[in-house]
């Protein structure tokens, strides 16, 4: 064992090492060795509770497959913002689903959130998009825009389906739901509906930035920033722009 350099321990303990080669690195005297044992296990400890979270996201959908084996997870993004749309999406799960890090969109990363959206994208057995624009907001308010876009998104999916998983809202087509405040983190489904909305509509406001450059759509998606609002003040609104919501009005 005393052969073996410290590095390829390192490179070996990356991968499933077996008990009885953790048993015998145990057993080795250099401070390196026992170290990366030490991260070994707070690795191990790490992805444990990764799995196990997973599972809690996962306990609504286990609990309804048996009698409703196609369960659309629904979320909506994009409801506070100055400009552009509010964007909804519906997500059809498989029950063999274990993405670890399938999560509220809002706790991951811009980079770790583009992974998994395209990770979903190729996994879901369906997916689809509901989208209402500024002047549907405006119309409608945004309270009831959301309900549309959502009715949308399960409207467009290919696969009918049986049972909807719903963040904090009630989707107004006649299908078996249940309410699931901050759903998006006590549901997969949930959350990977809202990985994809806000994927989505975070590719939107980086195609309205370069139609409407001075705004910084790219940056802030439409929320009332510094930069936003002093395009706002210098350029007055654009066509995607909310003109029922304060501070809008007042570049009318």
């Amino acid at each position: 064992m005393a052969s073996e350099s410290i590095a390829e321990i390192k490179a070996e303990l990356l991968s499933s090492p077996s008990l009885a080669r953790l048993e015998a690195l145990a057993g080795d005297p250099r401070k390196g060795v026992q170290l990366a044992l030490k991260q070994f296990e707070q690795r191990q400890r790490r992805l444990q509770a990764r799995q196990q979270a997973a599972e809690q996201r996962l306990q609504f959908e286990r609990s309804l497959w048996s009698d409703y084996p196609l369960i659309a997870g629904i979320d909506e993004v994009g409801r506070g913002p100055l400009a552009g749309p509010v964007v909804t999406a519906a997500v059809i799960l498989p029950h063999d689903f274990e993405l670890l890090d399938v999560n509220d969109s809002k706790q991951l990363s811009a980079k770790k959130r583009e992974a998994l959206y395209l990770q979903i994208v190729g996994m879901a057995i369906d997916l689809s998009i509901g989208i209402c624009d500024a002047q549907t907001i405006d119309r409608e308010n945004i309270y009831h825009a959301t309900e549309l876009a959502m009715a949308q998104a399960v409207h467009n999916l290919h696969f009918q389906p049986q049972y909807l998983l719903v963040d904090a809202m009630t989707v107004p087509v006649e299908l078996p739901q249940r309410k699931l405040i901050k759903g998006d983190q006590k549901s997969a489904s949930i959350a990977a509906a809202s990985i994809v909305a806000k994927q989505v509509r975070d590719h939107l406001m980086t195609m309205y930035d370069r139609v409407y450059p001075g705004y910084d759509f790219a940056d802030n998606a439409g929320y009332g920033t510094q930069k936003h609002l002093a395009g706002l003040a210098n350029l007055g609104p654009t066509p995607i722009h909310r003109h029922s919501f304060s501070p809008v009005q007042q570049y009318l």
